[in-house]
């Protein structure tokens, strides 16, 4: 059996990961194969065995945080069609930030930079390369003072950019530095500048191709995850309904051009900048 396309999901034995692999594996072709990935081989063989698709589904170990596997997978697959790096670390009300900062910074930040940087040479023209990041990623979220450090920089800026906000939580100079306390800004505008880094060194020949480069946002959703933080559910997604338009997304064979390299949201573009500048 010949595999026609390739879809790889991290963060995938569940929630909004393992949605996007059962939503992919009943739209795509019998000789597609859709990769289910995580960093626990019983959790990773449980959610394969309970998905019942129309591609092919297969399940692989993968630790994002771990760069060296990440690149040797990229490398193993030689070519992909479809990628989305959804791994998000834990966090928890009743820890402090700082504690849980180096956990969820590895998986959420480094993860994510380390599969842009091993899948985004191995994508293959008409492909799809996608962050899930959230509408915290927009620069409106920081204070002005931080915005040079990720916007129209290098992806090795926003690295470290990234190191430099880990070594000031560590050091107690965060505040200092403007720094929210709550990690989950400058995580997510991190991420989302990731993205745009990777996508403005390959914006012309993407285009020409059809090939995408973005981040989505899928809104308030019930997950694991997120429970511990909300009290009201009641307008939350279920992790399939959240999933619907981002495989709408990585299946369409035309995007809107606008769309390249930006934070999408339920097919919107949610702006960088404030709207003032």
């Amino acid at each position: 059996m010949t595999t026609e396309r390739i879809a790889l999901v991290t963060g995938a034995n569940q929630g909004i990961g393992y949605a996007l692999v059962e939503s992919l594996a009943a739209r795509m072709n019998p000789n597609d194969l859709v990769l289910l990935t995580g960093r626990d081989p019983q959790r990773v063989g449980d959610a394969v065995a309970h998905i019942n698709g129309v591609a092919r589904v297969e399940g692989r170990v993968l630790d994002v945080t771990d760069g060296e596997a990440v690149r040797k997978l990229a490398e193993e697959l030689g070519g992909v069609d479809i990628v989305v790096s959804n791994a998000v670390g834990p966090l928890v009300p009743e820890r402090g930030q700082a504690e849980q900062a180096d956990v969820f910074i590895d998986v959420a930040n480094r993860g994510a930079q380390d599969v842009l940087r091993a899948f985004a040479p191995v994508l293959r023209p008409g492909g799809r390369l996608i962050v899930v990041a959230s509408s915290l990623g927009t620069l409106d979220h920081l204070p002005e003072r931080l915005w040079p450090r990720f916007d129209g920089v290098t992806l090795d800026e926003v690295e470290q950019a990234v190191e430099d906000w880990r070594a000031a939580i560590h050091d107690g100079t965060a505040a200092a530095k403007d720094w929210p306390e709550w990690i989950n800004f400058p995580s997510k505008v991190a991420q989302v500048a990731a993205v745009r880094a990777v996508a403005a060194e390959r914006r012309t020949q993407d285009l020409a191709d059809g090939t995408v480069i973005a981040s989505v946002c899928p809104g308030l959703v019930d997950t694991r995850a997120s429970r511990p933080w909300f009290d009201d559910f009641s307008q939350a997604k279920s992790p399939a309904d959240a999933v619907l338009p981002i495989v709408d997304l990585l299946l369409s064979d035309q995007v809107d051009p606008s769309w390249y390299g930006e934070l999408i949201q339920d097919g919107k573009v949610l702006p960088w900048k404030p709207s003032t500048l």
